[in-house]
């Protein structure tokens, strides 16, 4: 018994304490540094024709194009973070999920760029459409983050004043001990996803580029699977602690959120954006409607005690 909870003590430590944390955000913003100044290098010994490659490579014709590169480290540093604060507040965690979701339309957005036209007719081309929904999408999902983030203090205002009667440590240590479980996956395909990324745009030879699935769905598809995954069972297992309906609705609802993202991956153009923001949407309406219920139970509670 004191091994394992040395083992657990060692492992938490090394992947999910403060310290690590600070140093993971070193490493992945000197990474994305990096990355954008050898991007930038890249292209310009391309342009120069120093370098030759096939003319299915479209990271490499446009400098904006280079913002691309460091944005997918941003990105897997946000994943770092969704499972760094899984243990920790489960509506964080979601807000996580929404901000990595928002990242990926602002990366492709960047993408995007070099291939918007100007023309009299500015829908009539598929790019400009996407392009349009991008922007309109990130206007919307930046609100809801925020209003999202802002319910979530409030729920923290009502949990400080509802007396805690169960004891949720060990569901707490249970959700500690998921999140190492998954940094191990998230660095396996956070390293098969870069490498098959890198390889497609850089170094493939064949047409057949454009047909293979992009970092998103290789990364991140597979990722939000596993993550609806522990989310169920974290939900089977809150039964334990609490059968409370507003919480139960409230857990089970961030998970239809979550399914909602995953289904996005899959699609393209308009009913992309559309499920993007009806998941963020869904879940912001959720945890609004779970603090009206908290709200009850702690002007309740506050009655009682007077």
């Amino acid at each position: 018994m004191t091994e394992t909870k040395s083992l657990f003590s060692f492992l938490y430590t090394a992947l999910l304490s403060e310290k690590t944390k600070k140093r993971t955000e070193k490493f992945f913003i000197s990474v994305a540094i990096i990355s954008f100044l050898l991007h930038l290098l890249i292209i310009a010994l391309v342009d120069l024709e120093i370098i030759l490659v096939n003319d299915y490579s479209k990271l490499l014709s446009n400098p904006i194009s280079a913002i691309y590169t460091p944005f997918s480290f941003i990105l897997i540093y946000e994943v770092y973070l969704l499972v760094y604060y899984l243990p920790k507040s489960t509506t964080i965690y979601i807000g996580k999920q929404y901000e990595i979701i928002t990242l990926i339309i602002i990366r492709r957005i960047f993408k995007d760029l070099t291939k918007v036209e100007f023309n009299s007719n500015w829908f009539a081309v598929k790019t400009n459409v996407n392009f349009t929904l991008d922007i309109i999408a990130t206007i919307l999902l930046f609100f809801l983050i925020f209003v999202f983030y802002n319910l979530n203090r409030k729920n923290e205002i009502n949990q400080s004043k509802i007396q805690k009667t169960i004891d949720v440590n060990k569901f707490i240590k249970l959700k500690n001990i998921f999140a190492i479980v998954l940094i191990p996956i998230f660095v396996i395909l956070s390293l098969y996803s870069l490498g098959h990324w890198i390889y497609e745009s850089f170094f493939s030879l064949t047409q057949i580029v454009d047909k293979i699935k992009d970092i998103n769905k290789i990364f991140f598809d597979k990722f939000f699977t596993v993550l609806i995954l522990v989310e169920v069972l974290l939900l089977l297992f809150s039964f334990f602690l609490s059968d409370k309906f507003n919480r139960v609705i409230r857990n089970s609802g961030f998970i239809i959120s979550t399914i909602l993202i995953k289904l996005s991956f899959g699609t393209e153009g308009i009913l992309n954006t559309i499920l993007i923001v009806t998941a963020v949407l869904f879940g912001v309406i959720i945890l609004a409607i779970h603090n009206k219920y908290e709200t009850l139970e702690a002007n309740k509670t506050s009655t009682f005690e007077t």
